[in-house]
């Protein structure tokens, strides 16, 4: 061992101080800074990456509209199967229905599929089996448990493709044109009845609690559509090159037609992700700047009550470098404790980082993790091995940084200063 990390290791042992104290609590600001910030990058990133596969497993990769009803599709799914890029094509209904179940009503999405295209829905049934025949439904978990629905059950759903003719029909009935008008009224808004098949779960609220998934002739007919569509949803090998397959689309399709990705659809939502974790960086990097400060204010009261120690050594000898080792060492070791142990506990709590949520909402009596506005049952969490490398590497190089001031007025000291009155 050194000299200078000798005595840096003497100066940092705990003597029953004030000092001590002072040094222990910078200990603890970069403990706590470093397991913050950890936490947080960690839990941000894997609520940006489940929500990423959240939507690719619910939502297609790419989407062909024209703002309107799809009537003449079928070129246009044979243009599409001439494309190499694209392994799945799928035609869909998508729009707002009422469903009425025990009295109850809600109005989720309905969206009208062709299972046999869409089978890697199948991973998301939670209760049931993933059929949809003639008359069948599947139902998303929060939904079904708003209503109190199980697997067996019939709802009923109204569409509303004939809103204005319902709307005429009551106006004739307010003028009083004759009691004849009901039988037209009730005829406009005759329900579709379907059989609850299975309840599915995908693990991200808007979709478990906003959607019902219909064979596509029942969302057709619910929609009055014919054998007209809302869409044309597309599957490619890779998500993140949607971008490039939908500039190839949009040069080979007729120009009444839109070509949409996954990443559109959320644009906002993962822009808003992308920006919040960066600043939440920035920000509680500032906690490790106060503890940063906190090792500084250590050392110059180190380098204050070791005047004598250090005239001493500079009057035996010691070189300028090795005044700077001291107090730099005990800067860093500070550093390395703090980083260490913040380390250690942010790993911790982003193991147990769910059954520390619920034991803070028992003792708190609240909700720490509301599914209703984060979209996902649990905490998700990624740990980036390059983001915790920064986060160490940035606090390191902190406390470093806070330690040569007080190393450089330690060195500047004079020999003879030091020790004229000792």
């Amino acid at each position: 061992m050194t000299a200078s990390l000798f005595l840096a290791r003497r100066y940092l042992q705990p003597k029953r101080t004030f000092l001590s104290v002072i040094t222990l609590i910078s200990v603890l600001g970069v403990t706590l800074g470093i397991t913050v910030l950890i936490l947080v990058i960690s839990v941000m990133t894997g609520f940006q990456r489940e929500l990423q596969r959240k939507v690719i497993g619910f939502d297609a990769h790419l989407t062909v509209t024209n703002n309107g009803v799809l009537d003449h599709w079928k070129p246009v799914e044979k243009q599409l199967k001439t494309i190499p890029t694209i392994k799945t094509i799928a035609p869909f209904v998508q729009g707002p229905v009422i469903l009425e179940f025990d009295h109850r009503r809600l109005t989720p999405n309905m969206r009208g599929i062709d299972p046999e295209k869409e089978s890697s829905l199948k991973q998301f049934i939670k209760e049931g089996s993933f059929e949809l025949n003639d008359n069948d439904v599947l139902v998303g978990s929060e939904l079904a448990a708003a209503l109190g629905l199980q697997v067996g059950d019939r709802v009923t759903i109204y569409s509303s493709r004939n809103i204005n003719q319902v709307l005429e029909e009551l106006d004739r009935m307010k003028e009083g044109k004759g009691k004849g008008n009901i039988e037209a009224l009730r005829q406009l808004v005759l329900p579709t009845e379907l059989t609850v098949k299975g309840i599915f779960e995908t693990g991200r609220y808007f979709y478990d609690s906003e959607f019902i998934l219909v064979p596509l002739h029942i969302a057709q007919e619910l929609y009055g559509l014919g054998e007209g569509l809302h869409g044309i949803a597309l599957w490619i090998d890779q998500a993140d090159q949607a971008g490039v397959v939908q500039e190839q689309l949009q040069k080979k399709l007729s120009g009444n037609l839109g070509v949409s990705t996954w990443m559109d659809a959320n644009k906002q939502l993962f822009d808003a992700i992308a920006m919040e974790r960066h600043v939440m960086f920035f920000l509680l990097m500032f906690i490790i700047l106060v503890a940063a400060f906190g090792i500084m204010n250590t050392l110059i009261t180190v380098t204050v009550q070791k005047t004598r120690e250090i005239g001493i050594l500079k009057a035996l000898g010691a070189r300028t470098t090795q005044i700077i080792a001291i107090f730099l060492a005990q800067g860093i070791v500070v550093g390395v404790i703090g980083v260490a142990s913040g380390l250690l506990l942010g790993m911790m709590l982003i193991r147990w980082r769910n059954e520390v949520s619920h034991v803070l909402s028992s003792l708190l009596g609240i909700e720490i993790f509301p599914r209703a506005v984060y979209q996902f049952s649990e905490i998700p969490a990624e740990i980036v091995t390059s983001d915790v490398a920064i986060i160490c590497l940035s606090a390191l190089a902190i406390c470093a940084f806070a330690a040569l001031v007080p190393a450089w007025l330690a060195s500047k000291l004079d020999p003879v200063k030091a020790l004229r009155y000792e």
